[in-house]
C-alpha cells in the first residue's frame, strides 16, 4: 500500500470545513459581490441554504502525483514564492492608458504573445496576487522560524554532533544576496550591464500631509 502525507477523506473534510468558514465569513463582512442578475443570490436566506447544503455534501479533493515528478512541483510554486505577478522584461509599453505585456499562450504550444490591457484592469488583474493582509508567501515554523533559527540550528548541530566542527555563520550584504539568488548584480548599470553605478546622493525621506 502507498503512503502519503493525509488521508484523502480527512484532507476534504478539512478543506470543506475551511472553505465554508472563509465563505461565511467573507459574506459577513460584505466581501462577496453579487451584480446584475444574480443579486437576488445574495440574500441571507439563500447564502444560507447554499452552506448548508455545502455543508451536508461530501467533498472530494483530488490529488495525484505529479507527472514529470516532484521538481515540476517545486517549479511551479517557486515562480510563486520567489517572484512577483509579472517581471520588467515582460512590459513591452505603457501609453494612452494602456499596458502591453508579453505571454505565453499555453492553449497554442506555449506561444509567446502580446496583449494589451487598460491601465485599471492590468492593476486589477496585477493585484489578485498580492496575499491578503496577514498571509506570507513562505511560513516558516519551529526550528526554521525567523526569531530563534540561529540559535536552534546551532543547538541542534551540537545534539546531533558536539565534537564536529561549527561552521562560521556568513552575513552577506544586500548585494552578495541578490547575487547568490538571482545571479544579477544589482551595482551595474541596468542600461550597459558593465559599468557599475555610482552613488550620487540619498533620496530625501517622504513628506506626509496629515492635514
Amino acid at each position: 500500500m502507498e503512503s502519503f502525507l493525509f488521508r484523502i477523506d480527512s484532507l476534504a473534510k478539512e478543506f470543506q470545513k475551511r472553505y465554508l468558514f472563509k465563505l461565511e465569513t467573507a459574506y459577513k463582512k460584505n466581501k462577496l459581490i453579487f451584480p446584475g442578475k444574480i443579486a437576488a443570490s445574495g440574500s441571507q436566506k439563500v447564502i444560507g441554504a447554499m452552506i448548508h447544503n455545502l455543508s451536508v455534501t461530501k467533498w472530494i479533493a483530488y490529488a495525484k502525483q505529479p507527472f514529470a515528478g516532484p521538481e515540476q512541483v517545486l517549479e511551479y510554486l517557486g515562480r510563486y514564492t520567489h517572484r512577483v505577478a509579472i517581471s520588467n522584461n515582460r512590459l513591452v509599453a505603457i501609453d494612452d492608458g494602456q499596458v502591453t505585456f508579453t505571454y505565453r499562450d499555453r492553449a497554442s504550444n506555449n506561444e509567446k504573445k502580446v496583449m494589451s490591457l487598460e491601465s485599471d484592469e492590468f492593476i486589477r488583474r496585477f493585484l489578485l496576487h498580492v496575499l491578503p493582509k496577514g498571509f506570507m508567501k513562505i511560513r516558516y515554523y519551529g526550528f526554521l522560524s525567523n526569531i530563534k533559527k540561529k540559535q536552534c540550528i546551532i543547538l541542534i548541530r551540537q545534539l546531533i554532533e558536539p565534537m564536529s566542527e561549527q561552521p562560521d555563520l556568513v552575513t552577506e550584504t544586500l548585494q552578495q544576496i541578490m547575487q547568490r539568488i538571482t545571479g544579477i548584480d544589482i551595482t551595474c548599470c541596468p542600461q550597459c550591464q558593465k559599468r557599475k553605478m555610482i552613488k550620487i546622493r540619498a533620496l530625501p525621506k517622504p513628506v506626509w500631509n496629515t492635514s
